[in-house]
């Protein structure tokens, strides 16, 4: 039985912390001042990671191994399960020539690019992690944008800054009662407290795509509409927290935000210049007129329908937006609760084998216990989405497992960064980096409100998950604010908020927006692209959480 210890190096707090923290700058700075591949940055932090956990925290190299082994089988099941099969029925519609009505269609709400990647990226985007979550939003929106015809940087870029603010509360709320799970605190409260920290940054994220997509002459056009959309989209994810529930945030939020921005831009529709390439914005051809990606662009390979100007047959184009349709519908029948019971009745929880591992407080480690939600994971409700698009489509089950076939190929070198990322995460967990971290930072006491963000911010940043930050990092958050006499439903809280604005470095978000565009092996590119934003955004996010500790917005903790 290993028993994790918080100060191993020379008794010493703050020297452990440091050395915690190795692991981490080793990973920021193989991926994005040595440039190197993403799989190479993961290992290497990784093994750094190992031999951390062996020589300086002491726990046997044979657990060491099984917590990272533990890691890999997660990041193949439920991860590369999730994103592969979302990228497999997107490489079907492109198969079928359906995509490239789709992308048409999307053209005809709007032929402003800019519009196009607050709705699909943003809005649609939020859809997705409301019903799945796990990388599937930037899967699914990157392809779509790079369709549309952006380049696969800038769909890459979209989609990550897009995929911020809906993950605290999606899918269907779980970050948020896994958090009152680890914490004991009513995740009503929880979720009410979310829903007035992160609003206030989903005001500013159509603004932040605005710039991506054309700079200062975008926010300069196209600001008010931008705003609109971020108000309508915070002013739903407030009011369904505070007076329905956090699980519906998102979907309320996705409908809105679409709803007033398609309704403001409705009277001034016009062709508009679109970006041409990753450098600075440059006028080119409107989005309905865009070219495919070139050859090669991505997984998928350059759509392969029908020309530009072709027409689907009368009754047949609703077959483009059928396999997003039945995504949706799947994942919606999935939470009904009849439904719901019969999926979670397959998870199977397995303590995992040799691995035995005790907190530093002497508690069994949640850590030990592995869970197969064979039925309710998405990739396996995404696969059933994928065998209606199959029948819908036409498409054999030879051609089908084709397809798949060459997906996973595809996508051999994400697949390997993701194990290597999440046997990391699992490594410094199981051996107690990450609560050596977090017990040095609480030590700020009543300046910890201010740090809290920080927390969720860096366990997304390293899971990639903020359900999984919240499992990490909750009772940690509870505990200091106790410490220091804060509110700990308000460091709770905020260790989700934060966790939001790590989406967008996450190394397992970063691989697989390359990997659905063909950026494999630039992962770092879109990193020094991300990190600014996610560091300006979470100083937001820290701000407010201080002053919510204060006197002056005190009145905002339920």
């Amino acid at each position: 039985m290993y028993q994790q210890p918080l100060q191993p190096v020379a008794g010493s707090l703050a020297l452990s912390a440091a050395c915690a923290a190795l692991p981490l700058l080793t990973l920021f700075l193989l991926l994005g001042v040595a440039r190197t591949r993403a799989w190479v940055a993961a290992f290497g932090a990784l093994a750094v990671a190992v031999v951390l956990a062996w020589v300086l925290w002491r726990m046997p190299l044979a657990q060491t191994l099984l917590a990272a082994g533990q890691g890999a089988t997660f990041a193949l099941f439920p991860l590369v399960w999730t994103f592969g099969t979302a990228i497999w029925i997107y490489r079907m519609t492109v198969h079928t020539g359906h995509f490239d009505t789709l992308r048409r269609g999307f053209a005809r709400i709007s032929d402003d690019r800019r519009v196009q990647a607050m709705v699909i990226a943003f809005c649609f985007g939020s859809l997705l992690e409301a019903l799945a979550g796990q990388g599937t939003p930037v899967a699914v929106t990157t392809v779509m944008l790079l369709a549309l015809g952006f380049t696969p940087v800038r769909a890459a870029t979209v989609a990550l800054v897009a995929n911020t603010v809906p993950a605290a509360f999606g899918p269907l709320g779980l970050p948020i009662t896994t958090l009152s799970g680890v914490t004991g605190l009513p995740a009503t409260e929880l979720g009410m407290m979310a829903g007035r920290q992160v609003p206030v940054v989903a005001v500013l994220v159509p603004l932040v795509l605005l710039l991506v997509v054309d700079g200062r002459r975008g926010l300069r056009e196209l600001w008010r509409p931008a705003l609109a959309c971020g108000v309508a989209f915070a002013l739903a994810q407030f009011a369904t927290t505070n007076f329905l529930t956090a699980a519906l945030a998102d979907i309320a939020a996705a409908f809105a935000g679409a709803g007033v921005l398609l309704l403001v831009t409705r009277r001034a529709r016009r062709p508009v210049p679109a970006p041409a390439g990753d450098g600075p914005p440059e006028r080119a051809a409107s989005s309905g007129s865009a070219a495919s990606p070139a050859g090669g662009a991505g997984p998928a390979g350059p759509p392969q329908g029908p020309p530009e100007d072709a027409t689907p047959p009368p009754g047949r184009a609703w077959l483009a937006y059928a396999p997003y349709v039945t995504i949706v519908a799947v994942f919606a029948v999935s939470q009904v609760p009849a439904v719901k019971r019969l999926l979670d009745a397959g998870t199977l929880a397995v303590s995992w084998p040799g691995l035995h591992v005790l907190t530093a407080a002497g508690a069994p480690s949640p850590l030990s216990t592995f869970r197969f939600a064979w039925l309710a994971a998405p990739g396996s409700l995404l696969l059933v989405a994928g065998l209606v698009t199959m029948a819908l489509l036409r498409v054999s089950p030879r051609e089908a497992g084709r397809l798949y076939g060459r997906t996973l190929y595809e996508l051999r070198w994400a697949v390997l960064t993701v194990v290597g990322l999440l046997a990391l995460s699992f490594t410094m967990n199981a051996s107690g980096q990450i609560a050596t971290l977090g017990v040095w930072m609480a030590g700020a006491g009543t300046l910890f409100a201010v740090l809290a963000p920080v927390l969720g911010w860096l366990g997304v940043a390293l899971t990639g998950s903020d359900t999984s930050s919240n499992s990490l990092f909750g009772a940690l958050q509870v505990a200091a604010a106790q410490r220091a006499g804060l509110d700990p439903v308000l460091l709770a809280a905020a260790n989700a908020s934060g966790g939001t604005l790590g989406k967008m470095i996450s190394l397992q978000n970063l691989t697989i927006a390359a990997a659905a565009v063909g950026l494999t092996g630039r992962e770092g590119d879109l990193f020094r692209r991300m990190f600014g934003w996610s560091v300006l955004l979470l100083a937001l996010m820290c701000l407010l959480v201080g002053l919510q500790a204060t006197p002056l917005l005190s009145w905002m903790v339920p």
